[in-house]
């Protein structure tokens, strides 16, 4: 069935992903100043899990025609950390961040027109582009990441496309969005569990320090800002969600400039002008 969103992203929407957006860079900055990231994000990933759990007793059964998205993403999510924590080992947030957001966008906008039949205005296919090669553009440069860290935060980027535009055929499909994002939820976060069990062979322990607290921040920052995206996408057109979620980019080089120490040149202040730019565009 094909889609047109031709008008612009309602306000409650529009500040509700760009809050969103603040999330995810915030839940970043904290796995990448972790010195265990895979041990991070496994914790994230379980409290995530964990604190969506209790909400599925209240609210009703999504339709069982989404429960196959709900599965899928679940995979494609588990292969988004992997390769995220790998980025991250000798990437910096501002340099492995804006490949892995930026190559999302325009491939959530090519994915959602072929499976879902969505189609966008030429202003938001403009906007869109200028939101990908902005943040693209923050990646570039002298001090860019080595080879394997820019490979890892690439394929990053298509599982993004992947999981975004699984789990918004996902959400249309399952009656109750609010539902589709509990229940998504809790199948996305308890697998990375597993995964560490097989890599470590132990499960991640948990303690009572600044570093475990920090991953239960972060898994439930993660919760909400993601719940918040997919709950958007039942409403909106998945690359104009996509688009606006990878305006976290300007978080995050603001967050790796605060408290990361990462340098912010002028060429990044250029490329996060353009995001904005075309952030604008894109919800016009």
């Amino acid at each position: 069935m094909s889609h047109t969103f031709s008008m612009g992203v309602p306000p409650l929407i529009l500040a509700l992903v760009l809050g969103a957006a603040l999330l995810h860079a915030t839940w970043n900055g904290m796995l990448r100043s972790g010195a265990d990231r895979l041990w991070s994000m496994s914790v994230m990933c379980l409290v995530s899990a964990l604190a969506a759990l209790p909400f599925a007793f209240f609210v009703p059964a999504p339709a069982m025609a989404s429960w196959p998205y709900a599965a899928a993403s679940s995979a494609l999510q588990v292969g988004y950390c992997l390769f995220l924590v790998r980025a991250y080992r000798d990437g910096q947030l501002s340099q492995v961040y804006p490949i892995a957001r930026g190559s999302a966008p325009l491939l959530v906008a090519l994915v959602a027109a072929v499976t879902a039949g969505e189609h966008l205005s030429g202003r938001a296919l403009i906007g869109l582009a200028m939101v990908s090669l902005g943040i693209m553009g923050l990646g570039l440069g002298r001090d860019r990441p080595d080879i394997r860290s820019t490979g890892s935060a690439l394929i990053c980027g298509a599982f993004i496309a992947g999981y975004m535009v699984t789990d918004g055929m996902g959400v249309r499909l399952a009656g109750h969005p609010t539902s589709y994002v509990v229940w998504m939820s809790v199948a996305q976060g308890l697998p990375m569990s597993l995964v560490y069990l097989a890599i470590r062979r132990r499960l991640p322990a948990i303690g009572n320090d600044r570093e475990t607290w920090k991953a239960v921040g972060g898994g439930v920052i993660s919760m909400l800002g993601y719940g918040v995206v997919v709950w958007a996408l039942s409403f909106t057109a998945m690359a104009k969600v996509s688009g606006l979620r990878e305006t976290s980019i300007l978080f995050a080089a603001i967050i790796g400039a605060l408290f990361l120490k990462e340098p912010f040149t002028i060429r990044r202040a250029g490329c996060a002008i353009a995001i904005t730019a075309g952030a604008i565009l894109l919800a016009s």
